[in-house]
């Protein structure tokens, strides 16, 4: 489900690293972002819809939207259609506003 050539674009591909995602472990590509690790995977559903709980898929993919919104590393409000992908990173997909936790929780 990945893009591997493109007529205009050339794709600069890092090491193949781990990651997890509501539990489960995926591979992605350090320094893609993990919008596009979990869109690799055949994951299409970034979060849903706060009033009627419909699934949304990637927006924008700039980060001007909130529809990527989820929880990376505990931290809630992540934009993950521009932040890179990094080893060992813990994804998990957020409902609503997502919470944080105090330090040491």
């Amino acid at each position: 489900m990945r893009i591997t050539q493109h007529p205009v674009i050339e794709f600069r591909r890092g090491r193949k690293i781990k990651f997890t995602f509501d539990g489960k472990e995926y591979e992605g590509y350090e320094g893609e972002t993990i919008a596009a690790a979990l869109h690799g995977a055949g994951i299409r559903v970034m979060r849903e819809s706060p009033l009627l709980h419909r699934p949304r898929g990637l927006f924008c993919a700039i980060g001007n939207c909130s529809s990527c919104l989820m929880t990376v590393n505990g931290e809630p409000n992540v934009r993950i259609c521009v932040e890179k992908l990094r080893p060992g990173m813990v994804v998990e997909s957020q409902k609503g506003k997502g919470v944080l936790h105090a330090k040491g929780s």
